[in-house]
């Protein structure tokens, strides 16, 4: 059979410095023998697999044990600077990127605002390389030293025609030629994802959703979507666009029809981020008109700290975790899925009086019974999970020490 037969001497050593690693990241830095439990090695075996990376710079002597009966040991732990990945979250706003070691430390931040429309004179590759250049300035490094970059954006890029759809409101991006002008512009390899999708795999990897294969992660910020994860991997649907429960038709709003020219569907109408303002003006609460996220991120607070003592704020709960209900039962019904995390602006705030209320109304409108739960990934879900998609490519490439 051609090619490297499963079970040679080679393949069994990259199989065990490959899983060594891992637990180093895991675990921070450990000594041979606390490795060498671990993985189920020898101590011989364990001293050469230590030589083997550390020779090829994946792992670097940290210092020594202290504080244990008999001689201090040797600690080892990951190479930082094995490599680099980047991430980027973009939004009509501002381009935020950010780049990251090998461990997952994050070692250079930078944003770059993007007021007005981007035209087709080249703006968006020029913001993004100018967001990407400042970050890996602020670590200390050149564009050169970065090994891949993951762009999270809204919508979803068609892989069939190269153009994003689904993001309307994101000025710039709609050109068929982008792709190939950033693959022009960029020297790493660069993937695009999903802005919802890049926060499920920060809360597979990191939050709320570990040791989780089946799951969905509901998202509420200036838009409603969701993200699919299904037998441990994304959804992403035939053009990209599954998960744009926004558009989703849902009893208690009229039929939004042409709904990508509407930006809108019956889903975001009910439940989307402008709707918290008006339920909270129907209960009786004083609320600002814009801008809406931060007015609903602040109601949804309020109510949540004061809805056990003011009928008004436990009913602005009530309402609105029975909109997210009837859009949640629907995918419930067709995914079946054995938990939901509900995340952003719009959600989180509510915290865990907004997410019981939304659990017991699912209980009412479901067959099946997934768990709630809240994200766990607070600071910048979308880039997090931008980094965490970067450095998982990254680390299959730097790790991989058979060839």
């Amino acid at each position: 059979m051609a090619g490297t037969t499963p079970g040679t001497p080679r393949v069994l050593r990259a199989m065990n410095d490959r899983a060594a690693l891992e637990l180093l990241l895991a675990h921070g830095p450990l000594s041979r023998t606390r490795i060498g439990k671990l993985t189920g090695l020898s101590k011989p075996t364990a001293s050469q697999l230590l030589a083997r990376l550390e020779a090829a710079g994946l792992v670097v002597a940290t210092g020594t044990t202290e504080g244990r009966p008999g001689p201090n040991a040797q600690l080892y732990a990951v190479n930082p600077g094995a490599a680099y990945a980047a991430g980027m979250d973009v939004t009509p706003e501002r381009i935020h990127a950010a780049v990251a070691d090998v461990t997952g430390q994050v070692v250079g931040e930078f944003r770059v605002a993007t007021p007005g429309r981007a035209g087709a004179d080249g703006g968006v590759v020029r913001q993004v390389v100018a967001a990407l250049d400042g970050a890996v300035r602020e670590a200390g490094l050149g564009l050169g030293d970065v090994q891949r970059l993951v762009i999270g954006t809204p919508g979803a890029f068609d892989p069939a025609t190269g153009r994003l759809r689904y993001a309307s409101h994101l000025p710039g991006w709609h050109s068929p030629t982008l792709l190939d002008e950033l693959a022009v512009a960029l020297p790493m390899p660069f993937e695009y994802e999903n802005d919802v999708n890049l926060v499920a795999i920060a809360e597979q990897r990191l939050g709320a959703a570990r040791d989780h294969e089946n799951f969905v992660l509901l998202w509420n910020e200036t838009g409603l979507g969701a993200a699919l994860v299904l037998g441990g991997r994304l959804h992403r649907g035939f053009t990209g666009g599954a998960g744009e429960v926004g558009f989703l038709p849902v009893p208690g709003t009229p039929l939004v029809r042409h709904v990508a020219k509407a930006n809108s569907g019956g889903f975001q109408e009910l439940a989307g981020v402008q709707a918290i303002p008006r339920i909270a003006r129907a209960c009786g609460i004083e609320t600002r008109e814009q801008p809406y996220v931060e007015t609903a991120a602040g109601l949804l607070a309020h109510a949540a700290a004061h809805a056990a003592e003011d009928e008004r704020h436990a009913r602005l709960l009530d309402v609105y975790a029975e909109r997210l209900a009837t859009g949640l039962a629907a995918l419930v019904a067709v995914l079946d899925p054995e938990l939901i995390v509900l995340s952003g602006a719009a959600i989180s705030p509510g915290g865990e009086p907004l997410r019981a209320r939304v659990q017991a109304q699912l209980a009412d409108l479901a067959a099946a019974r997934p768990r709630l739960v809240l994200a766990a990934v607070e600071r910048h879900p979308v880039l997090r999970g931008a980094l965490e998609s970067a450095l998982a490519a990254t680390r299959d490439e730097v790790f991989d020490t058979s060839r």
